[in-house]
């Protein structure tokens, strides 16, 4: 069950893309968009991470820093950041912990066939790590500029 709206977010250690390993704690001082894409490289996948990229310098303007995840591996998350030019790293949760503080991972049905993968869904996190707003269920189209104006109201 993830944390409810109002309530802080743990303070998980994240393996992330240029070789880093960072804390929830880091981004303090500034907002945070956090979302979970169900796989690298694969079309909804890759149009939500460019709309981000798109809107990155919105973001910025209203203290908001971004951070992508999914349950792909690091070489996967590199790749995936270097081929669309993502100005913000991207999680390998592998081991499906943050994905499991969210409570993202899902009962998916593909072509008939049953699954456990990520649910696109997208949380934003206030400057003191508290969560503030999150969406679930996302639908890529539209859904960055509804998060950006949710982060450019939180930062007024």
């Amino acid at each position: 069950m993830s944390p409810p709206i109002g309530d802080p977010v743990p303070d998980l250690e994240l393996t992330t893309t240029n070789d880093k390993t960072l804390k929830l704690s880091d981004f303090r001082g500034s907002n945070l968009v956090l979302f979970f894409y169900p796989k690298a490289s694969t079309p909804g996948c890759t149009t939500e991470g460019q709309d981000f990229r798109d809107a990155a310098a919105a973001f910025e303007a209203a203290s908001t820093k971004i951070l992508g995840a999914s349950r792909d591996g690091l070489k996967a998350q590199e790749n995936f950041k270097a081929k669309h030019s993502f100005p913000f790293d991207l999680v390998s949760d592998k081991d499906e912990i943050l994905c499991g503080v969210f409570d993202v991972i899902k009962l998916k049905k593909m072509y008939g066939r049953e699954s456990l993968g990520i649910e696109r869904s997208t949380f934003l996190i206030d400057k003191d790590g508290v969560l503030r707003r999150e969406w679930r269920k996302v639908k890529v189209k539209g859904h960055v500029d509804e998060v950006l104006a949710a982060a450019q109201e939180l930062s007024t």
